[in-house]
């Protein structure tokens, strides 16, 4: 069985064989052996970069979409491990980044590289509610949610600098 941190070649077998898990960990990004949320933060950053061009009610709508299929996928995902939250399970990083950077989708370059960084501070970090989420509520939606708010909290955080950069 997985531990939290680990992940063997079964496992790893086991959750590429099923579309959810495919999913759940990032296209495979969420593979990597170290940094996993870092490497599907940016691997978030090609479907965002892709999209970016949408309107902002648009990318609210595929938030809220991809939040949903998240809360699916990662909650096959974790069964299929054993471990409701493995690392390897990325897709909330995925709408967490994306939350993050809709402030940026009309802004200059480096706005892109804040809200990454903004992002990661608030997911590693983990400061009230964003921790107390991640610790009481389990599941696929458990997974989702504390990703989703230090999305939130990290787009206010990018809103704010971009208004004093303007």
């Amino acid at each position: 069985m997985s531990t939290k941190y680990l992940l063997d070649p079964a496992d790893r077998r086991r959750l590429l064989a099923s579309p959810a898990g495919w999913l759940a960990c990032g296209f495979g990004s969420g593979l990597a052996p170290k940094a996993q949320g870092t490497f599907g933060s940016l691997a978030a950053l090609l479907p965002w970069y892709l999209l970016r061009d949408l309107s902002v009610p648009a990318w609210l709508g595929v938030i809220v979409l991809a939040f949903a299929i998240g809360v699916w996928a990662c909650d096959v995902a974790g069964r299929i491990l054993g471990v409701a939250d493995h690392r390897s399970l990325v897709w909330d990083e995925f709408v967490g980044q994306w939350i993050a950077l809709l402030p940026a989708l009309l802004a200059p370059w480096w706005a892109v590289f804040a809200g990454f960084v903004f992002f990661r501070l608030f997911d590693v970090w983990k400061p009230w509610p964003i921790g107390w989420f991640d610790r009481r509520v389990k599941g696929g939606f458990g997974v989702m949610l504390d990703d989703a708010i230090a999305g939130l909290f990290a787009a206010i955080v990018l809103f704010l600098v971009l208004r004093l950069a303007t």
